[in-house]
């Protein structure tokens, strides 16, 4: 049972919340084993910006993507849950929240993605970052955690291990974060709830 009341008050109060076991493990496991035995040609290399601010570069980011459709019946039970969620945060939060879109992320061994922000103040929007995460069995010596920081600020606030099953919810605009450098394929789902305003 998803408990809106503690996320919608965590996010008011500290704009972040991290949920383990978010979602049941058969849906969690069936998302795995999609993603993780698709072609690798399937997957695009992530890059930073948009529109015509799009480029690729490696040396801030080297993940590959693909983002979700919705055909799989996994898909469809993430986005469910997703669009329950986006319903809560909208009632309780007022955020008018329009639609979510969100993409797989493969780090493959020794990839990373150097520190950013999901939106600029103002200018994006995007409003709350979700990040779930799909690996079993990771141990701290498998590197890839999701480090969070202070605004304006190199006080880190969290470290967060990419294990089966953790939710990361947190205001777009409010926390630079990055991945750290991992040591075996690590997957994931990206997305982000936005508002109908104009970038």
């Amino acid at each position: 049972m998803i408990d809106y009341e503690n996320i919608t008050d965590t996010l008011t109060k500290d704009g972040i919340i991290i949920l383990p076991n978010f979602l049941d493990a058969k849906t969690t496991e069936s998302l795995y084993q999609y993603v993780s035995t698709l072609p690798a040609d399937q997957f695009d290399s992530a890059g930073i910006g948009r529109d015509n601010n799009f480029q690729i570069n490696h040396e801030i980011r080297n993940d590959v993507l693909l983002w979700l459709d919705g055909k799989e019946p996994c898909e469809q039970a993430y986005l469910a849950a997703m669009d329950e969620l986006r319903s809560q945060l909208n009632e309780k939060l007022f955020l008018g929240l329009f639609d979510y879109e969100a993409h797989y992320s493969h780090y493959k061994k020794d990839s990373y993605y150097q520190r950013h922000v999901d939106a600029f103040e103002g200018r994006s929007n995007r409003v709350v970052t979700t990040v779930f995460y799909l690996n079993n069995d990771w141990s701290n010596d498998d590197g890839g955690e999701l480090v969070i920081y202070q605004n304006n600020s190199n006080e880190m606030l969290h470290r967060i291990s990419p294990t089966f099953g953790t939710l990361v919810i947190f205001l777009s605009e409010n926390f630079p974060h990055e991945v750290l450098i991992t040591h075996r394929d690590r997957y994931s789902i990206a997305g982000w709830f936005r508002t109908d305003r104009p970038f």
